[in-house]
């Protein structure tokens, strides 16, 4: 699986004037954003399990232009 990376995403990363800022609170969503997932799974909701998986993938998208910058 790769990462497709789009303009906009890249024109929105360079808006965000504070990256630095932005990582650590993308972070503590990513670890929360986990926890969700862990639960739909204990609970074997897989289409809770399927939202969390497509969020944490959002969430890796925007760490990953963040941390190239």
């Amino acid at each position: 699986m790769g990462c497709s990376v789009t303009v906009e995403d890249v024109i929105k990363a360079f808006k965000c004037r504070e990256p630095e800022k932005r990582i650590p609170v993308l972070r503590m969503e990513l670890d929360y954003e986990l926890a969700l997932l862990y639960e739909a799974m204990v609970e074997n909701n897989t289409h809770r399990v399927d939202q969390h998986k497509a969020r944490l993938r959002e969430l890796r998208q925007e760490m990953l232009m963040l941390e190239a910058l």
